[in-house]
């Protein structure tokens, strides 16, 4: 073989080396993280006419995002409500909650959180209940289709209760669970517990599981049943210390 054929073959071999090399570590390469925001809307009915009219109306967002060692998440639901029964107009339902969550991952499991949420419900007679509560998580379970996170720290809170203004220092114990039970539907609980500080008969308990099955081929419109419970151990004057709601409805990703 002459000098120039060896040449030629040896640039021959680099050059499907070169080309091999590049392959291989484009495909062991993983996939960049979805930092996108990742938003849906629900929106719930129930409408009764006959003996009894009867109306309730639900509607929620949420919203949420995670980049770096960032995890952020915003949602705000309402509803109202309202019957006539034998002529007597009532009003069912009045609500209205916004909250906002931002987490600061220290490493894999473990981060700080700040979280500060806002109520008013008119059938309770809370005017406003405002809680601000910084603390540390950690993520007992954290994989692509399940997480389990809980969370605690001291929570302040501000609110309007019956007409009487009040605040205090509390505890605060979260606790969060999603999972996938499938490519196409998905499970969800979370739980939240504060005591206040120097009062422990006084505490409030929020919770809410809920079930989701997409019904469309891009995944976008789904239906959904969650359950929500409130107990608030010191009520205003005259109402009851649990609120419990069920609500069934679609569900928009965007």
């Amino acid at each position: 073989m002459t000098i120039k054929g060896t040449v030629v073959l040896t640039m021959t071999a680099l050059t499907a080396l070169t080309a091999a090399t590049s392959a291989n570590a484009q495909a062991a390469t993983p996939a960049p993280p979805d930092t996108s925001w990742k938003s849906s809307a629900a929106a719930g009915l129930t409408l009764t006419r006959g003996n009894s009219d009867t109306l309730l109306a639900t509607l929620g967002a949420t919203t949420g995002k995670k980049w770096d060692a960032n995890e952020v998440s915003l949602g705000i639901d309402g509803s109202y409500g309202k019957s006539k029964i034998a002529g007597n107009n009532q009003t069912t339902a009045g609500s209205a909650h916004a909250f906002m969550q931002y987490n600061r991952l220290f490493n894999e499991r473990l981060y700080g959180y700040l979280r500060l949420e806002g109520l008013h419900d008119a059938v309770a007679k809370i005017n406003y209940r405002i809680t601000l509560s910084p603390g540390l998580g950690y993520y007992f379970i954290k994989q692509k289709k399940t997480d389990l996170s809980a969370e605690f720290g001291p929570g302040f809170v501000f609110e309007k209760l019956g007409g009487i203004n009040k605040s205090f220092v509390t505890l605060r114990l979260g606790e969060t669970f999603h999972h996938e039970l499938s490519d196409r539907a998905r499970i969800w609980e979370h739980a939240d517990i504060m005591p206040q500080v120097d009062k422990f008969s006084n505490y409030i308990v929020t919770a809410e599981a809920g079930i989701e099955a997409d019904i469309t081929a891009d995944k976008r419109l789904s239906l959904r049943a969650v359950v929500q419970d409130t107990f608030n151990s010191i009520p205003a004057l005259g109402q009851k210390k649990n609120d419990f709601t069920l609500i069934t409805g679609i569900a928009y990703k965007f």
